[in-house]
């Protein structure tokens, strides 16, 4: 076990390949009402291709929604662009495994395509659940009001984390500690001001999720992965709170995972970290299946609540891969 949990960002993203796709996503979370108001998440999705004779982007497509969230994470209200048919469905719903369970129910083309959409739409239930933490950045007084709604019973259940995932097993010391974050850095590289879509302005206090996967293929199937969970910090600059970095190669006609490689950047806790040794369980399971695998093989203590997350997105991978490409495009 580390002596301390992992606080090394990975930086700006790396430079954008000749002949690869590049789906990048982000959630940002904040509260126009004020804390105790509805959560507003403004949710954004591109994919892009790189043809192997250029440097400038080629869109493939896009996805973007606003949601608004009361405190118990109910969806109140809920646009996106495309809007399909099913939508108006998702309101009314839980965050968490509910709303994920609507979503494949009324919105089943969305999941079987892989779009960016979707993408965002099926993180609303992470984002919704760790956006609260961006208080602590802000409001001095954050650690004690939740020490005594911990110590309320009837918030008793909300607080009961232990052993939902390795970072919080049976005497992690994440269980007594508050989690603290360092300084997020860069997601987007000052010489490839394309390689990022754009993010909404963030002046108050707001959380955001944000993804990046880069794909390519020669003999193999190539995956460049990054998740980053980040707030705002009144000094204008961001702080992480977890990130990782996962580096993975699959066969272009099984599509199964031939390598997993995952990179704790920046955790919470030292016990966090442990997760990542179980990637194994993967190496030889189909990517287009992911979303299901990486729930049965890494529930509970065998795996990190953020990093499982990091890792179902890459049943999206094949999607990538599917695109008419430009003219010229090597994939």
């Amino acid at each position: 076990m580390l002596s301390s949990p992992p606080k090394s960002p990975a930086g700006p993203a790396p430079f954008r390949q000749p002949g690869s796709v590049r789906r990048t996503s982000s959630i940002d979370a904040d509260w126009p009402e004020g804390r105790n108001g509805a959560m507003r998440l403004i949710g954004r999705a591109r994919d892009i291709a790189t043809p192997p004779d250029a440097t400038d982007i080629v869109l493939l497509a896009q996805g973007a929604f606003e949601a608004r969230i009361d405190p118990d994470r109910h969806v109140l209200a809920l646009n996106a662009s495309p809007s399909p048919a099913g939508l108006p469905q998702l309101v009314g719903e839980r965050a968490g495994g509910h709303l994920r369970r609507a979503i494949d129910r009324v919105l089943p083309e969305e999941r079987r395509g892989g779009t960016p959409l979707h993408l965002i739409l099926d993180d609303i239930a992470g984002t919704s659940l760790i956006a609260p933490w961006a208080w602590s950045r802000w409001d001095p007084d954050w650690l004690a009001q939740m020490q005594a709604r911990k110590a309320d019973p009837k918030y008793a259940a909300a607080f009961n984390r232990e052993n939902i995932c390795t970072g919080l097993r049976t005497g992690s010391s994440g269980l007594s500690l508050m989690a603290e974050g360092v300084d997020a850095g860069q997601l987007r590289q000052p010489e490839d001001e394309t390689g990022w879509h754009d993010f909404p302005a963030a002046p108050g206090p707001g959380m955001r999720r944000a993804r990046r996967i880069d794909v390519a293929r020669d003999q193999l199937i190539r995956i460049d992965a990054h998740f980053q969970d980040s707030a705002t910090m009144p000094d204008g600059t961001r702080a992480a709170l977890h990130e990782y970095r996962i580096l993975g190669s699959a066969d272009p006609v099984s599509l199964e995972i031939l390598s997993l490689e995952a990179q704790p950047r920046v955790l919470p806790f030292v016990e966090c970290p442990d997760a990542a040794a179980n990637m194994h369980r993967l190496v030889g399971k189909p990517l287009p299946l992911l979303r299901e695998i990486v729930l049965d093989e890494l529930r509970g203590i065998a795996g990190c609540t953020h990093l499982n997350d990091a890792l179902r997105a890459l049943a999206d991978v094949p999607a990538l891969l599917n695109y008419p490409m430009p003219a010229g495009a090597a994939l």
